[in-house]
């Protein structure tokens, strides 16, 4: 065992997410009190590899941030180590720095991307511990995410005004909402949210299908129509559509699935006017909900437990409502997709809600 203090560096990869600085917070403050150095990476990698700096983390640098959204450390999708086509020096300088500053430990605060390089670290000989932070909470091992929550919340209410402006001009409006590969939060904005038709990548849609749900209110005198499209989401037989390819180990950007639905709808004789809303960032950005900042001082808080204990190699986890810790292993072995025959899917059908395909 290490004499000198444990020494510990923090820092938020991938996006942001709201709940982060919770996290942080109730990081810093447990590992305060089990005399653990900690620092911060700043801009993620991008620290470590001399661009944003690396520099201590007190007490006094996370007072007054539980409600901020974002991240007080910076988050960067860039500088990734193991990204496909990164220089090979990226790895070796990480772990240069690391040396070099002392660190004992890195602590990475995000989803599957980050994880994977968490795993990769470890597998290289440093010490790791993750806490999982993803909006659209598709991080296998664990039945809970950071920022999820307030992303949910920020989609619904966006329904809400919307729902009002659509019925006063007799519009179909369809909302594209964040999610790649998973449609967990256009499934729970669009049942909390009234939506009319729900499509998310999990299950390929046939436009044809959404257009009757849209003519079956019209028969029944409602000239109005709420859909909830994943920026993921396709057609039967489509593919995902990109705005930005991959690039310096960036995935692909993804765009444009609701002007798509647009299209398919005219195309079968949708005569309503068509608009589309991108929420875009709005879904990451604002303040935490109670919920995710709950959630986040609780991971944040075990996750320095985990680091006391030298406990590596894993993330934490939250299973049945405890919070609780998982191998690096387990937390990469699969993402959290929606179960097309999953209880909530059923839910949303058993109320009239399109999803697009049986």
């Amino acid at each position: 065992m290490s004499k000198h203090p444990l020494r510990v560096c923090l820092l938020t990869g991938g996006g942001d997410a709201p709940g982060l600085n919770a996290a942080v917070r109730a990081f810093v403050h447990v590992a305060t009190r089990r005399k653990i150095l900690v620092y911060a990476s700043h801009s993620g990698f991008e620290g470590l590899l001399g661009t944003g700096g690396v520099s201590p983390l007190r007490l006094q640098d996370v007072r007054g941030i539980l409600q901020r959204g974002g991240s007080i450390l910076g988050c960067s999708t860039r500088s990734n180590p193991f990204a496909e086509g990164a220089s090979p020096d990226l790895e070796r300088k990480v772990v240069d720095r690391v040396r070099e500053l002392g660190i004992d430990a890195l602590v990475l605060a995000g989803g599957d991307g980050t994880m994977g390089i968490a795993k990769r670290l470890q597998e290289h000989g440093m010490q790791c511990v993750g806490i999982p932070k993803t909006i659209d909470a598709d991080l296998g091992g664990t039945s809970a995410t950071i920022g999820t929550d307030t992303a949910v919340e920020t989609v619904t209410h966006a329904l809400d005004s919307l729902h009002s402006t659509a019925e006063a001009h007799q519009r179909v409006m369809i909302v594209e909402v964040m999610g790649r590969h998973a449609g967990w939060i256009a499934l729970r904005s669009g049942i909390a949210g009234g939506a009319d038709a729900v499509l998310i990548p999990e299950i390929p849609y046939q436009p044809m299908r959404v257009a009757e749900k849209i003519r079956e209110r019209q028969a029944l005198g409602l000239r109005f129509s709420l859909v909830v499209i994943g920026e993921g989401a396709c057609p039967v037989g489509g593919g995902e559509l990109e705005v930005e390819p991959a690039h310096e180990g960036r995935l692909a950007r993804l765009g444009g699935a609701g002007e798509r639905l647009a299209s398919e709808l005219a195309a079968c004789g949708i005569s309503a006017d068509i608009r589309v809303t991108v929420l875009g960032h709005l879904q990451r950005g604002g303040s935490p909900t109670a919920r995710d900042r709950l959630l986040a001082t609780r991971l944040g808080a075990h996750a320095a437990g985990l680091c006391a204990a030298r406990r590596f190699g894993r993330m934490v986890s939250v299973h049945d409502g405890r919070v609780d810790s998982i191998t690096l292993d387990e937390a990469c072995a699969a993402e959290a997709r929606v179960d097309p025959r999953s209880e909530l899917v059923h839910c949303a059908r058993s109320i009239g809600i399109e999803m697009g395909a049986e």
